[in-house]
């Protein structure tokens, strides 16, 4: 193959680059944009060279990885205080199987997690809204 069809394909598949060969015989590339701090600081280069066009798409190819690593957010735990809190109770046997199926097919409603306490008698001027005080 030509070198003119390599710096053809090699241009195709990496258009951020221009892609040329030297009077040697070198194979270079060299970025259309200038490289951020970030970039740089990540090792990416704004020009690289080999020997023969193979190289040349390994070298874009690694290339291709720095910058992505650049851009890359660095995902870090954030920092937690000791919890002050008892760990929560693990979950009854009856909030576990709501909603599973019973052996007709039916399924459990949820109901209160806790007993529920008995209303409060009323205060002497209030009347009693559930017929439970004494007259």
């Amino acid at each position: 193959m030509s070198f003119d069809r390599h710096l053809a394909e090699i241009a195709r598949e990496f258009p951020d680059w221009t892609i040329w060969r030297s009077d040697a015989g070198r194979w270079w590339a060299t970025r259309h944009h200038p490289l951020s701090d970030a970039e740089r600081k990540a090792g990416c280069a704004m020009t690289i060279d080999a020997d023969d066009p193979a190289g040349l798409r390994l070298g874009l190819l690694e290339q291709h990885e720095c910058m992505s690593a650049a851009h890359r957010t660095p995902v870090t735990a954030p920092l937690l205080e000791p919890s002050r809190h008892p760990p929560p109770a693990p979950p009854t046997p009856d909030s576990a199987t709501v909603g599973a199926a019973e052996p007709d097919g039916a399924t459990r409603e949820a109901g209160p997690a806790t007993p529920e306490a008995p209303p409060a008698a009323p205060g002497p001027d209030e009347p009693d809204p559930h017929g439970t005080a004494p007259p």
